[in-house]
């Protein structure tokens, strides 16, 4: 395809085909092969009696040799013409690198399954497409629910505590530990409150100046403090970085001078994730050593051609314009005096900070997470330090009503509570114009996504890190916005959902949310009791005979092995975990963290140049631990 292009299965079904790739029919099945080798989707129309049936029969229109043994199970709500739908999760081995799920979904008394067999590198890189094709998926002839055109209602009292008692229930049937929700409509604060608990065992409960880590919901934040430098005439977004700060390169040099600073923040330059090299040894790290990163770093896919999410590149962005500011200080003060000077003050917004000591010391709420049983626990939290050297990117510590003043800001294009001009419209806005698709209807900014659903435009971006799960976004044409901070890993069922419950209220929407969050919650749980069944702990005996004490890779540090009465602990030396043992299919053995907030890290044992090693992978990237 040179370009997306709408398309149908054999029956009839509707889906975008993503540029780049290639479709071929064989038979019932449509497959769809992404640019890249080894890797595809296909879509197949069936006639079954059942789930089972349906899944069996696609898996011979595929390939049948290539289906894995079966973890998990999972049923979704019906959603956008599709009922009885159910996904299905097969286990693979870390040296394949590729991920194995497929689903079934029914209209009618016809059946669509899906089976997605993809190289882990190519999931990450193609995100995009793949969402694309997904999004886009309909049944023959079905007219999706659209409230374009539609007048919202107001968020009256009555609708105000239905929403309420949908997010304490929501937040019970997910185990979210607490969270902190505000709404603006027409100017105004229609609701900012909290639910559950600050705390696990406490008794506290959240509110709306409870602060919360809001990860890469600081993202805005950032670009906002480059706009008002465009639009003091500082700097232009088509300003190369490399004129403001000369130091700035990347790992490819002829990608270094096409940089640009809103490349800094479009995801759409070419490079991909490598996050773990800043999560896994960060006690040194400082701004200047985050920019130097960056000089190691490659692109994998060319400029400007497809969306890949860069931290580091974000967190470059902050800097530069810190820099810009504040030319003659130290990198991460700039940052956070131009911060504070040209977007915290200016909004009031007088709790927001960087300073997690100030925060532990304050009104706050503790990371949670579920651990490898499903039960909610306190999440590993120092690994969230190390967002302080990266901190443009995910580091802002925020509560509902100060953020609620930015979200304010962005729906009044521009202005201040009291009428003032803050910013130009024409330079704010320029943040929401789309620089790469991330889906359907889904186009990745300056900092900001901004999307089309049922026919309302949204704009906002969510944020994550350990414990942590925040989302911020605004309805423009509709006067509406809405800041929702929670303390636990699976926060987002709740975020997710609250959206879909905002669009009932507000537009007569079908009921959707709660079946959304219900099943949501337990595909969860299976999820986690598969994977529970599959490790081992504490970890095997003979496993552990062929484990060193030391092990170290040049970019993401040191393991110290330690072991304390049956178990096994690495220490990273920022953070550490207890591991457990998984035999994998292909015959070799991981061990695999398993603390609350940063499970499921996959270190395969192996053998290089006579020494032990540990294999690790991110989805692009491997890094070999050798035994020291």
């Amino acid at each position: 395809m040179t370009a997306d292009v709408p398309s149908r299965t054999v029956t009839g079904n509707t889906f975008t085909a993503p540029a780049g790739w290639s479709v071929t029919v064989r038979g019932n099945a449509s497959v769809l092969e992404a640019p890249e080798a080894n890797s595809w989707i296909a879509l197949v129309d069936v006639k079954a009696k059942d789930h089972a049936a349906a899944i069996a029969e696609a898996w011979a229109a595929y390939r049948p040799a290539s289906q894995r043994p079966l973890v998990a199970t999972a049923s979704s709500p019906d959603k956008d013409g599709w009922t009885e739908q159910r996904t299905y999760s097969y286990q693979t081995s870390p040296g394949e690198h590729r991920s194995v799920t497929a689903g079934v979904m029914r209209h009618g008394d016809r059946w669509l399954a899906w089976i997605s067999d993809i190289d882990n590198a190519v999931r990450e890189k193609r995100l995009a497409a793949i969402s694309l094709v997904f999004d886009s998926l309909q049944p023959k002839g079905y007219a999706p629910e659209s409230f374009a055109g539609r007048k919202a209602r107001a968020l009256d009292a009555r609708r105000i505590q239905e929403l309420s008692d949908f997010v304490e229930r929501a937040r019970r049937e997910a185990d979210v530990t607490g969270l902190s929700v505000g709404i603006v409509q027409d100017g105004k604060t229609v609701f900012a409150g909290g639910f559950g608990l600050k705390e696990l065992g406490g008794s506290a409960r959240p509110d709306a100046n409870t602060l919360y880590l809001i990860a890469s919901t600081t993202k805005p934040l950032t670009t906002l403090m480059l706009a008002k430098l465009v639009d003091a005439k500082r700097l232009t977004w088509d300003t190369p970085v490399t004129q403001v700060l000369p130091s700035f390169k990347l790992g490819d040099a002829s990608t270094t001078r096409k940089v640009q600073i809103k490349h800094l923040i479009c995801a759409c330059t070419g490079l991909p994730r490598q996050d773990y090299e800043w999560l896994m040894e960060f006690k040194d790290a400082t701004p200047a050593s985050a920019l130097a990163m960056l000089g190691t770093m490659q692109p994998t896919s060319g400029f400007g051609e497809i969306f890949q999410y860069s931290n580091p590149l974000a967190a470059a962005a902050g800097f530069v314009g810190g820099h810009v500011l504040f030319p003659d200080k130290e990198l991460g003060a700039a940052y956070d005096q131009a911060m504070q000077s040209l977007v915290f003050d200016p909004l009031g917004m007088n709790a927001t900070t960087f300073d997690f000591k100030r925060v532990l010391a304050a009104n706050h709420a503790s990371a949670h997470a579920l651990d490898i049983d499903g039960k909610s626990s306190r999440a590993v939290f120092d690994v969230n330090y190390a967002i302080v050297p990266m901190r443009p990117a995910g580091g802002a510590w925020s509560s509902i009503n100060d953020l609620l003043k930015y979200v304010s800001m962005e729906i009044a294009n521009g202005k201040l509570a009291d009428g003032s001009r803050y910013i130009s419209a024409q330079v704010l806005n320029d943040r929401r114009k789309p620089n790469v698709p991330v889906g359907k209807d889904n186009d990745y900014g300056m900092g900001l996504m901004a999307y089309t659903k049922q026919g309302v435009r949204i704009v906002g971006h969510a944020g994550s890190m350990f414990g942590y799960r925040s989302q911020m976004f605004w309805m423009p044409e509709h006067g509406v916005g809405v800041v929702m901070l929670t303390n636990s890993d699976e926060g987002w069922t709740v975020t997710s959902a609250v959206e879909r419950k905002l669009f009932e209220l507000m537009f007569d929407g079908k009921s959707q949310a709660e079946d959304e969050v219900k099943l949501a919650a337990k595909a969860t749980q299976e999820r986690i009791a598969a994977g529970r069944k599959l490790l081992t702990v504490p970890p095997d005996r003979s496993a552990l005979a062929k484990l060193g004490d030391r092990y170290s890779n040049p970019a993401l540090g040191d393991i110290a092995v330690s072991r304390t009465g049956k178990g096994v602990v690495f220490d990273f030396g920022e953070w550490r975990s207890e591991v457990a043992s998984r035999n994998n299919p292909d015959g070799t053995t991981s061990f695999v963290t398993i603390v609350p907030g940063f499970s499921g890290l996959d270190f395969v044992m192996g053998e290089k140049d006579g020494k032990r090693v540990l294999n690790f992978r991110d989805a692009q990237h491997e890094y070999v631990f050798r035994e020291q």
